[in-house]
């Protein structure tokens, strides 16, 4: 006998848990898998937005620029892509998400626009 259960009426084969085939029969790749698993891991790691402060900065570059961080958002937690066009549509102005320093960053200096567009998605604000 191969498993404990076998030929009795709990003998239930093992199913796939993307597609609900069985697993002779499933057809989805590793890959897929692994992207399924991580994207539930994404969710896991979630925390609700109450719980999280956005710092807010406004920096002086090279050339006299201006620019404006949010930080404190961690890639792990958030979605920070999707803030970041929320922002953008907000000011009107162009930026990009820096995930490994867990960074939002928008060209010019719209510190209390992006006040204003956090408190409304619900997190904490520090200036």
């Amino acid at each position: 006998m191969t498993s404990l259960f076998a030929g009795t009426p709990f003998d239930i084969p093992p199913q796939c848990d993307h597609c609900g085939k069985l697993e002779s029969e499933c057809v989805c790749t590793a890959q897929d898998k692994a992207d399924r698993e991580s994207a539930k891991q994404r969710q896991a790691d979630r925390l609700p937005p109450s719980q999280q402060t956005a710092r807010i900065s406004v920096q002086k570059r090279k050339g006299g620029r201006m620019v404006t961080v949010v930080e404190g958002l961690t890639a792990k937690a958030n979605d920070l892509p999707s803030i970041l066009t929320q922002l953008q549509a907000a000011c009107g102005t162009g930026g990009t998400v820096k995930a490994k320093d867990d960074l939002i960053e928008l060209q010019g200096d719209h510190q209390e626009k992006i006040v204003s567009e956090i408190k409304e998605l619900g997190y904490r604000v520090k200036q």
